[in-house]
């Protein structure tokens, strides 16, 4: 299987923005306003990467993630579209975002995905995703498949 480097359909690229004053800054994350309803997150939660350290690849079947990259590290995002009615299905994309450069991350069910901390300290990434995680009241199965420990995987990271 075999996938080609180009932007993927679907996936939604937004620059973050921080607003720096006196005290520290601020950075708008997301508005329902701004994003497709399709998106909106249902609910949200936080990680620390530590350096070197990569989370993924794995893919969900209806869930979309909605990552946040802002710092303090830098991180190496790894998008593959095997969704197989996608226009850009076979897709691969990679691009490093964080403390250098903040970014909001859309990434449909069915994109494959991954992000390795390419920076020198711990980074934070908050992810506000459009389904719950195991459902309401954390009664279903985690809506995941993981491709990390599949050696015949065709997701691989540099």
């Amino acid at each position: 299987m075999e996938f080609h480097p180009g932007p993927i359909d679907g996936v939604i690229w937004k620059p973050l923005k921080k607003f720096h004053d006196a005290r520290g800054w601020l950075c708008e994350l997301f508005r329902h306003d701004d994003i497709p309803d399709e998106f909106h997150p249902v609910m949200a939660y936080i990680s620390a990467t530590e350096p070197g350290v990569a989370r993924g690849p794995h893919e969900h079947v209806e869930q979309a993630d909605f990552f946040c990259f802002l710092g303090p590290s830098n991180f190496k995002v790894y998008l593959w579209d095997n969704r197989r009615k996608s226009k850009t299905y076979r897709a691969r994309q990679t691009e490093i975002v964080g403390a250098d450069k903040p970014m909001a991350l859309i990434i449909p069910a069915g994109v494959a995905h991954a992000y390795k901390n390419v920076g020198k300290e711990a980074g934070v990434v908050f992810n506000c995703p459009n389904r719950l995680y195991k459902g309401p009241g954390r009664k279903e199965a985690v809506d995941e498949i993981r491709h990390e420990e599949d050696p015949r995987s065709p997701f691989h990271l540099d």
